[in-house]
């Protein structure tokens, strides 16, 4: 008897990104590999169906997927959308044994673990809207914290 619980595995890979900073460039190298080798990536201008709710869908991509590469950018943690997928992916990383693999693309790894320069702007920036102790904001810090201190690929250029 299967187990209802486990959730189906869709997509081989889930990539979270800041759209503004790598969607025209790096992402769609990125994206292009991964097809050409046959690995089923989701991408939300891809695979978001028209109509339906981002949050939810999201979430479920998450849920549905075996790994997941975060591509840290100058600007990710300016986007409430991209800190909520992160929090949702540490999260599957420690109940679901999801593979998560960081990028960070033009900022050092330190940036993300503890914000600094942009980073730091952007999460004062959170605080203000939230409230400095807000639970939303001390767990995308959390899941900064904890994905940027995993060992991933530092890209500067290309």
């Amino acid at each position: 008897m299967a187990s209802s619980s486990k959730p189906k595995r869709i997509y081989h890979v889930f990539l979270s990104f800041r759209g503004t900073d790598v969607r025209n460039n790096f992402l769609v190298h990125l994206y292009t590999a991964l097809d050409m080798k046959g690995i089923y990536t989701y991408v939300d201008s891809e695979e978001l169906r028209k109509g339906e709710k981002i949050g939810p869908a999201l979430m479920k991509a998450i849920e549905e997927s075996h790994m997941a590469v975060i591509i840290f950018s100058e600007d990710y943690a300016s986007s409430s959308w991209c800190l909520e997928e992160v929090a949702k992916i540490m999260e599957c990383k420690e109940e679901r044994n999801l593979m998560v693999f960081p990028v960070f693309y033009k900022v050092e790894p330190r940036e993300v673990r503890t914000p600094r320069e942009r980073y730091r702007e952007a999460m004062v920036k959170h605080e203000s809207k939230f409230g400095e102790n807000s639970d939303k904001v001390k767990r995308w810090k959390q899941a900064l914290l904890d994905a940027g201190s995993l060992s991933g690929w530092h890209l500067q250029d290309g």
